[in-house]
């Protein structure tokens, strides 16, 4: 076996962004691994480490030479690979050049089974591992792709990376691997902190590699994160009950910003107090990198968290540094608020006929005039209250005015919240200013839904409008394609009427396509309508699989046309449940009910005269009757596992009326009233599923 040695490339370069350099380092170690198990070069662990001047990968044990390969291929027979005089076959030619050999070097040799074959043989040389890493990097380093980020080329060479690179450091063991990518030549050193550890720092093996980045005051990301953490943790233990809001993205771009993180707590002026504290935190978190603190009772304080890149023996200069850079852009979202408080939600509102929605569907205020019809019919369906009513409507008619606010064109996320505000600050409604700030809720899935009815009939109605909008125009979303996030509406719409079962999802969709037609756009209105139906069924069909309904209880439930989530995915469950508990009755039952449906005649009807029907017959309509009353009674009631319940009890006499009777009885008068007997079966099942889609392929 050869033998081992560990190796590193480090690609040192100019500060790289942080999004490009976590998705290039993950990179780095698949194309690395790849790479020796394409040149044949055994090795252990691989790992890379990262900072915003450097990617590297460190590999351990890594084979000094490949192994030496002596190879050797069984053939045709003697008698198939050459004639009779000797001559190679089109069999000898075939197989050896397969074999990267020649027929003359075929070998022939009598097996166990007496019968003589050809062999290829051929050695396979070591290779010395310094070679092949050499290639290897240098195919590396140019394979790493920077999506959505321009490459760099600098000086007058012609290779790219994403920012220029100023050295290379690659080694096996103690040999440095000779390496040149943009006429940049490797070698066995690095770099440290531009401050703390300036110049060339010596790496004598891998093994060290890391010692020599601390020594030089660079940590790796996974120990930059923890020091950070760990900072930040003490800083809250340091106010009693207080917390810093360090979210994902920010925080995992604050690891990248820095190579020795060092934890700074600043101060802004208390007039920012008075400023919405969300465009304060935005101002914070996406401007400035500062996570800002927030005390015991979760209301945001004066101070915030800085993370220094710098010698902390300059912590003071660094905080008041920071403190002076903050303060322009509060001083920014102040001005804007103050400034926005003067012009009010009604003026905003008219200049939303200057901003487009979509260019076929009008404007903004076109959208706000549409989704007032919407959000009244959602509440109105949803509670008798008419002020709640009238609070909607208001709320829709306002939502959108904040869109062309000072504090949203600068801030655009938080676009509805700074609404809610100016609707506060002019004396609307407490309903009718928190539903404008929640309107766009849920964004996503498992967020947090709209507190009040109001907001969530102003929430549907934004959503529903741009559904039944991009469906009229026929762009409805694609594989590749959703550019108004219409499934994610649609999941929101659906997660909003999950907790509002009174609503019928097919009378708004239609309230909402009226909308467009009153404002003159044209197109088939039942025709979309069903197709944004069928699109929401889609839906409640991921989502009914998502929460463990089988693919045919499914289709059981969305075969009887039910639309509605609340019905829909109620009795998806609870057909699940019932079908889970009792199989084996339901299997039957569903057999029999696909019988039943596939002799039953809707042309006869559901009147049966009794005085045709013998002892099973009689038995089955008497419990299809009790049955159907049963249904009905739990569905106004929302006891589904009822109306399920009722339905398998009538699997004993469906069974026991295929067991005694022939319904194509030769006579017509019989026949066509067990015709009519088994439509009346099957109609006890239309409001709740058709069994029938569960039953079992043969």
């Amino acid at each position: 076996m050869a033998e081992t040695l560990d190796f590193l490339l480090e690609i040192g370069c100019e500060e790289m962004p942080s999004a490009p350099l976590m998705k290039a380092q993950d990179q780095l170690g698949k194309l690395v691994e790849k790479g020796l198990g394409d040149a044949g070069l055994a090795h252990g662990a691989v790992r890379t480490i990262s900072t915003p001047r450097r990617l590297a990968v460190l590999v351990d044990a890594c084979a000094t030479a490949t192994e030496e390969i002596h190879e050797v291929v069984r053939g045709p027979k003697s008698a198939i690979a050459f004639d009779a005089d000797g001559n190679p076959t089109r069999a000898a030619e075939g197989f050896a050049r397969k074999n990267k050999t020649t027929p003359e070097q075929l070998v022939r040799r009598t097996e166990a089974d007496g019968n003589e074959y050809v062999f290829a043989e051929r050695n396979i040389e070591s290779v010395s591992a310094l070679e092949l890493l050499s290639t290897l990097c240098e195919k590396t380093i140019g394979a790493i792709l920077w999506p959505n980020y321009r490459s760099q080329r600098w000086g007058s060479e012609h290779q790219t990376f994403v920012r220029p690179i100023r050295w290379i450091c690659a080694l096996l063991g103690s040999e440095v691997i000779p390496v040149r990518y943009a006429d940049v030549q490797s070698g066995n050193t690095t770099r440290g902190h531009r401050v703390l550890g300036e110049g060339e720092h010596e790496v004598a093996e891998p093994a060290v590699y890391e010692k020599v980045l601390q020594d030089a005051f660079v940590l790796g990301e996974k120990r930059r994160a923890e020091v950070i953490r760990d900072g930040i943790a003490e800083v809250e233990a340091q106010r009693a009950g207080a917390h810093a809001d360090t979210p994902k993205g920010v925080f995992d771009e604050v690891v990248n910003l820095c190579e020795w993180p060092t934890v700074v707590v600043g101060t802004f002026d208390e007039e920012f107090l008075a400023v919405p504290q969300e465009i304060i935190v935005e101002a914070m978190l996406k401007h400035q990198r500062y996570f800002p603190i927030y005390d015991a009772q979760g209301k945001l304080t004066r101070e915030f968290v800085i993370v220094s890149n710098a010698d902390p023996a300059v912590n003071d200069t660094v905080r008041a540094g920071n403190e002076r850079v903050v303060r322009p852009r509060l001083d920014d979202a102040k001005f804007f608020y103050d400034e926005d408080l003067k012009v009010g939600l009604a003026a905003f509102r008219e200049r939303l006929a200057n901003v487009v929605f979509q260019k076929k569907l009008g404007t903004v205020l076109q959208k706000s005039e549409r989704m007032e019809l919407v959000a009244a019919e959602v509440a109105r369906q949803a509670t008798d209250d008419d002020a709640v009513v009238q609070d909607a409507a208001r709320a829709a008619h306002l939502a959108k005015a904040d869109l062309v606010s000072q504090a949203v064109v600068e801030f655009t996320s938080q676009q509805g919240v700074m609404g809610g505000y100016y609707a506060a600050a002019q004396g609307e409604d407490e309903l009718v200013s928190q539903a404008i700030s929640e309107h766009y809720r849920p964004r996503f899935a498992g967020d947090e839904l709209p507190s009040s009815v109001v907001g969530k009939a102003t929430a549907i109605a934004d959503k529903l409008d741009t559904i039944c909008g991009m469906f009229a125009i026929d762009e409805p979303p694609t594989g590749s394609a959703d550019p108004f996030a219409v499934r994610r509406s649609a999941i929101g719409v659906i997660a909003m009427l999950r907790t509002l079962p009174d609503v019928s999802l097919r009378e708004i969709v239609n309230v909402a396509l009226n909308g467009y037609v009153s404002q003159g756009l044209e197109f088939a209105c039942d025709e979309v309508a069903d197709k944004v139906i069928s699109y929401f069924v889609g839906r409640l069909c991921a989502i009914a699989r998502d929460e463990g309904a089988d693919p045919d209880t499914i289709k059981a439930v969305s075969d009887t046309g039910v639309c509605d989530p609340v019905a829909f995915l109620g009795r998806t469950a609870a057909l699940q449940r019932a079908r889970s508990s009792q199989r084996e009755l339901f299997d039957d039952l569903a057999t029999a009910y696909a019988r039943a449906s596939h002799l039953a005649d809707a042309t006869l009807g559901v009147d049966v005269d009794q005085t045709l029907l013998g002892d099973s017959e009689l038995a089955l309509l008497s419990a299809v009757d009790a049955g159907s009353e049963t249904v009905q009674e739990a569905i106004k009631n929302g006891d589904l596992d009822d109306a399920i319940a009722a339905l398998a009890r009538l699997r004993e006499p469906i069974d026991r009326f295929f067991e005694d009777v022939l319904v194509m009885d030769t006579d017509q008068a019989v026949r066509e009233n067990r015709l009519r007997l088994l439509n009346r079966f099957e109609g006890a099942f239309a409001d709740v599923a058709n069994i029938g889609a569960m039953a079992k392929k043969k």
